[in-house]
């Protein structure tokens, strides 16, 4: 699986060093020294992935992040970082970064993530086949809204990645957005923190179970009236978060 990586780090022989075992997978590698040189990349190439450190001159990581989203580019991100505070690692995967590496990182590791991120990015934009021709059917009643989700007044669109509350559009980061997807596609069924947490990254022994709860809370801002009491979007003690039609007169968990 080889793919176009754009490496955006200050560091000369970090940068050097993750550019050799990348092509040794067999990938093009591009290294950039600052936030606006990784900003200007993406914009005129469009990368498959972007690796991206967050201290970096004229911008930092965090920064070109928040933009690229803003700009609703979805390459994918997998950011590196010498913190190591779990706040950090929040606010980076909040802003719609993919991923995230501490330094010291074992290169092999980054390969295999960067690994992970193609096949998944790749496998949800690939197109979906079309079945084999068959005898002309009686005409069906059209699928309303080109199989957009609706939870009451909350719709989903993952064909256009589109959310809205009530006609309103609602922006969501990427993160948020598949949390919201996966809940809407079941609605009542609660979800615990584990499963939200595999359809957000896939990488569980290097995530916390805190990153669901960030992505509730802000979901909850979003969707919600009064977020700090939730009819929607509602936390279930001791298991974890379920997504319901308030009209349907189901009685609210407490938040």
């Amino acid at each position: 699986m080889c793919a176009n990586i754009l490496v955006a780090e200050d560091d000369t022989k970090q940068a050097e060093l993750v550019r050799r075992y990348l092509e040794h997978e067999g990938h093009a590698v591009m290294v950039v020294e600052d936030g606006r040189a990784a900003l200007e990349e993406v914009r005129h190439r469009e990368p498959d992935l972007l690796v991206l450190d967050v201290m970096m001159p004229r911008a930092d990581g965090l920064d070109v992040v928040r933009i690229l989203r803003a700009e609703s580019r979805e390459v994918p991100v997998l950011m590196l970082t010498a913190r190591s505070t779990e706040d950090d690692l929040l606010l980076g995967l909040d802003l719609g970064a993919d991923d995230y590496m501490t330094k010291p990182f074992s290169p092999r590791e980054l390969v295999a993530r960067i690994r992970t991120l193609l096949r998944r990015n790749r496998r949800s934009a690939a197109p979906v086949p079309l079945p084999p021709a068959a005898a002309p059917a009686p005409a069906a009643a059209p699928v309303a809204d080109d199989e957009a989700l609706s939870v009451g007044t909350l719709r989903v669109d993952p064909v256009r990645h589109e959310v809205s509350v009530g006609g309103t559009p609602i922006v969501c980061t990427p993160g948020e957005f598949r949390i919201l997807a996966a809940m809407a596609a079941q609605p009542d069924r609660v979800f615990t923190r584990q499963q939200l947490l595999d359809r957000l990254h896939g990488f569980d022994k290097y995530i916390s179970s805190r990153t669901v709860d960030v992505h509730v809370m802000n979901l909850r801002k979003k969707i919600e009236r009064a977020p700090r009491r939730p009819v929607r979007l509602l936390t279930v003690f001791g298991v974890g978060y379920k997504l319901t039609d308030p009209a349907k007169g189901v009685r609210r968990a407490s938040s």
